[in-house]
């Protein structure tokens, strides 16, 4: 969208639910130039993590919205050419009274920008005069999140113009975990004598945010670490988790997969990894387990004849986790299964995944056995039924009964496998038969499996 012979960058809309998104990096600066489809910049929301090509090619002319900051979809981030980019790059803006606090809070938070431009700019410094409930001054949003976690705003640090309380200000006392039962006035909150709290069934840990102590360092939640924290968090609070786990021998399928990597990574540029083959086997077995495959909404079940599978992705240096989706997943052979998994994988990592790539799953495995472990118990997925864990192939002795029927003892490549599944809709014995089926599956790998 042009501005005259400028260019403007908007927050993308990155899906039907995001309304927002955090500014994580900034790849070009004022002065530099860019061209076309280059990336200019890296978002982060509550389900993704991308970057952002450029509009156009030009100079950046200016920067509004800064590392950092979390603005709604549709916000002004950047402007590219223009008579702004005509000058000397060096050269600051000249300062305009009413646009500057406008955009600084458009920055700090969207939501109340336009109750922000007109308060008086001239004097950011002064406290902002309480509302008639005795409240200071805050954004919708601000108030809905407040309402939401039973908080009175008044006793919020704010951080913003004259002390108002922003939404990363509200967001940050929540994350330190603010008494539920905290809703008395402003006044009555700071003449309480902090040494005789009101008696509780527990006692309660200081609130208060706490500067870092010797040998701690502070760094804040990003906002996909916020989504995966709000995401598991209401996770067990809806379903009742359950883990059953198997154990299953691996051999047959070590056996076909060293026939088929040198073929597949000569021919197709793909490694058939374990996991595409437990994929392959999952989405066959769901076949069978509908409600493994399904979810509750409300009082009634949801079965699908699809299955979109999801796959846990774990991204740069462990602070992040994504779970892409492959759609249609009972249309795929191993070959398509094992593309599919190396694309969303890459995909994920490069940060090039949109958030319609990550909704819409209807089961989900996890693959933490490629560190070593050997069991867990994952948390499910909402709104899904079960989430599937692989583990480390381990060369054990193991128990076999040759073709006489007799018993004998030799090493074996096993795997454990867990699901956890709710318990509202599977049963114990439902997903005991479920795993059974998928080891047979494994366990009985054949060249009709490809």
């Amino acid at each position: 969208m042009a501005t005259g012979t400028a260019v403007e960058v908007v927050m993308p809309q990155m899906g039907v639910s995001v309304s927002e998104g955090t500014i994580t990096k900034w790849s070009k600066q004022v002065g530099d130039q860019v061209e076309a489809d280059e990336t200019l910049l890296e978002i982060s929301t509550d389900k993704v993590d991308t970057e952002v090509p450029s509009p156009a090619s030009g100079v950046v002319s200016e920067i509004l919205v800064q590392e950092g900051q979390t603005v709604e979809v549709g916000t002004v981030l950047a402007r590219i050419g223009g008579e702004a980019g005509a000058a000397a790059p060096a050269a600051e803006p000249a300062p305009a009274p009413a646009p500057e606090p406008a955009t600084q809070e458009a920055a700090d938070e969207s939501e109340a920008a336009a109750a922000e431009v007109a308060e008086p700019p001239a004097q950011p410094a002064e406290p902002v005069v309480p509302s008639e409930n005795g409240k200071s001054f805050v954004s919708p949003v601000v108030a809905r999140i407040a309402s939401e976690h039973g908080i009175d705003p008044s006793q919020v640090p704010g951080t913003g113009a004259g002390g108002r309380v922003t939404k990363k200000d509200i967001q940050a006392f929540i994350e330190a975990g603010p008494p539920a039962s905290m809703k008395a006035s402003e006044n009555v909150a700071a003449a309480a004598p902090p040494a005789a709290p009101q008696p509780t069934l527990a006692s309660t840990p200081s609130q208060e945010p706490q500067a870092p102590g010797e040998g701690e360092t502070l760094e804040p939640m990003s906002a996909m670490r916020r989504g995966i924290a709000d995401h598991m968090r209401r996770s067990l609070d809806t379903s009742a988790h359950v883990t059953s786990a198997i154990e299953v021998d691996m051999s047959k399928v070590v056996a076909i997969r060293a026939k088929l990597k040198k073929e597949y990574e000569s021919a197709y540029g793909v490694n058939p990894t374990y996991l595409a083959f437990i994929a392959r086997a999952t989405v066959e077995t769901l076949r069978d387990y509908p409600w493994v495959n399904g979810e509750l909404r409300g009082d009634q079940i949801v079965t699908k004849n699809f299955v979109n599978l999801g796959f846990a992705v774990e991204l740069a240096d462990g602070k992040g986790l994504i779970v892409p989706v492959v759609r249609n997943a009972e249309t795929l052979n191993l070959l398509g299964m094992a593309k599919a998994i190396v694309d969303i994988a890459k995909r994920a990592r490069d940060k090039q995944l949109t958030p319609d790539d990550v909704s819409g799953g209807s089961f989900t495995i996890t693959n933490p056995g490629g560190y070593g472990t050997f069991h867990g118990t994952p948390v499910i997925s909402q709104p899904q039924a079960g989430i599937l864990g692989t583990y480390a192939i381990v060369k054990r002795p193991w128990v076999i009964t040759d073709e006489n029927g007799a018993d004998a003892i030799a090493i074996r490549s096993i795997m454990n496998l867990t699901l956890t599944y709710d318990h509202r809709l599977v049963d114990g014995a439902l997903a005991g038969r479920f795993l059974r089926d998928l080891r047979q599956r494994l366990q009985t790998w054949g060249e009709s499996d490809y």
